[in-house]
């Protein structure tokens, strides 16, 4: 019977600590860096987007969990300096919350199929799927309980089509600067 011993399991750096904590600040200043619409246009997803290629999904997600609870306690991380647990619960919370998926997924699929670029971002795009998806329908849930009847070509044309050029952006740019400059910053 083999025991586990501390070098067998892995461990949380003391530097892992600190980028992590970096990483929600990262967060919650590019949610500040917003245009106003039904959903703002934020930074946000760059800095997800850069952190899951920085630190790996599963120390990002760490980060995008600790910018979601300093925001539910009151400090004013979410876009337009909104802060407190009704921002989660409101028509865009959704989305907010969509961030902490795409790191585990990120996880999972490179771990399946190997850290090739190609894989990478295809990694990226199918959780910024699974984080418009849980946004889309958080939003609809909410608009139908507090406004009324909406159809989802709608809600899509308020909440995902006008982001998707964007995000392929933010995207691009979170790769290119992690690739050029992540071993650099992190490692």
């Amino acid at each position: 019977m083999q025991t586990v011993t501390n070098d067998n399991r892995k461990k949380i750096r003391t530097i892992d600590m600190a980028y992590i904590a970096i990483g929600a600040v990262l967060i919650a200043i590019c949610s500040w860096i917003s245009i106003p619409v039904v959903v703002p246009f934020t930074l946000q997803t760059f800095a997800v987007f850069f952190l899951i290629m920085l630190l790996g999904g599963m120390k990002a997600t760490i980060s995008v969990f600790i910018y979601i609870l300093v925001g539910a306690v009151g400090l004013p991380v979410f876009a337009s300096f909104g802060a407190g647990i009704g921002v989660l619960f409101g028509k865009t919370g959704g989305y907010i919350i969509g961030f902490l998926l795409m790191g585990p997924l990120y996880s999972l699929i490179t771990k399946c199929f190997g850290k090739k670029l190609w894989i990478q971002i295809t990694a990226l795009a199918a959780g910024l799927i699974v984080c418009y998806t849980f946004g889309t329908a958080w939003f609809m849930y909410i608009y139908l309980r507090d406004t009324g009847e909406v159809g989802l070509m709608t809600v899509l044309s308020w909440c995902v089509f006008p982001y998707i050029v964007p995000d392929a952006v933010k995207m691009a740019l979170a790769v290119f600067i992690s690739k050029k400059f992540g071993k650099r910053l992190y490692h």
